[in-house]
């Protein structure tokens, strides 16, 4: 690491271990429970039917005997029908029985699990997060807004659901935290070579940005796949003086940059006069001639040329 580099953001914080992790759970093909269902309910719909017409014709012993067995069967595929679980492409769903974390579903399709189950929907798409505009002072002191993009997916359901109250809220808070984390890490703008900066190393601060936002959310079983910069100004009370403090340090880059290729057309010229003998001149004429071609090649407006008719010391 060079001397004026600025080290990696280490001081992240540590999240508790997770008490629970995702495993698949337990469940039946959804299809023949279906139709198991359906032949319970229609089957216990027709014999409450024929039980109740006995009962009231009073022909046979046989009414209600029915009745319970239809009643039963209605109950049953009722019940059963409870436990057929629907999984959508993109979603996830998971299983308690009785306050106990017994699995997640993630293919897609129809699936029976126990129907004394109860069942959450959680969402396996990929999410954009975008933070509010945070005003905060770098690391030089100077304020500054910024505000960034987080593209997160649900890695593991069971911490999303039961290591933290709200996995969604949770990952928009500790994304802004992360944002004013590194802008108080690293200058807005860099003077010195080789630092680093938020506005010069945007690679740099996009990978440290997404690496401690990944480990603050860890434990809520999101995975970052990528964040952006998306404002990152100074705040307006400041702006027009660091706008002025920009175009100057430009102006005398550029100045500096003139100046070193006219002290290098001048150096030419004199060498390619001597090389090929045109002129002989004592040092009094080279420092006038240089004293010329730099004002021509420096200057910002243009010159007026002078044609000398006489000699060459008139």
């Amino acid at each position: 690491m060079s001397q004026n580099q600025q080290p990696p953001v280490t001081d992240l914080p540590a999240m508790p271990a997770p008490k629970v992790e995702e495993r698949a759970a337990n469940g039946t093909s959804g299809l023949p429970m279906l139709g198991l269902c359906l032949l319970l309910l229609l089957g216990g719909i027709a014999l409450i039917v024929t039980g109740a017409m006995q009962t009231a014709t009073h022909h046979g012993g046989l009414g209600v005997p029915l009745l319970v067995v239809g009643i039963l069967a209605l109950l049953s595929g009722l019940v059963c029908c409870r436990g057929l679980a629907v999984v959508a492409p993109g979603q996830a769903r998971v299983v308690l029985l009785l306050g106990r974390y017994r699995g997640t579903l993630r293919k897609p399709g129809l699936t029976w699990v126990n129907p004394f189950s109860n069942l959450r929907t959680v969402s396996t798409r990929i999410r954009n997060q975008e933070t509010a505009t945070v005003k905060v002072n770098d690391a030089e002191g100077n304020p500054i807004e910024m505000a960034a993009v987080v593209v997160w997916q649900v890695e593991d359901t069971a911490k999303a659901v039961f290591e933290v109250d709200d996995f969604r809220q949770f990952v928009s808070i500790q994304s802004e935290t992360a944002v004013r984390h590194i802008a108080n890490s690293y200058p807005y703008d860099s003077r010195e070579e080789g630092r680093v900066s938020l506005r010069d190393s945007a690679d740099e601060i996009t990978r440290t940005l997404s690496s401690e936002i990944a480990t603050r959310v860890a434990s809520a079983g999101v995975s970052v796949i990528e964040s952006r910069i998306t404002r990152l100004a100074y705040a307006p009370e400041i702006a027009q003086v660091m706008l002025q403090r920009q175009q100057a340090g430009a102006v005398v880059a550029a100045r500096t940059r003139i100046v070193e290729g006219a002290v290098g057309m001048v150096e030419l010229a004199l060498a390619r006069l001597a090389e090929n003998d045109i002129v002989e001149l004592d040092e009094e004429r080279k420092a006038a001639m240089v004293s010329n071609l730099l004002v021509v090649l420096c200057g910002d407006r243009g010159t007026q040329p002078v044609v000398n008719t006489g000699s060459l010391y008139q």
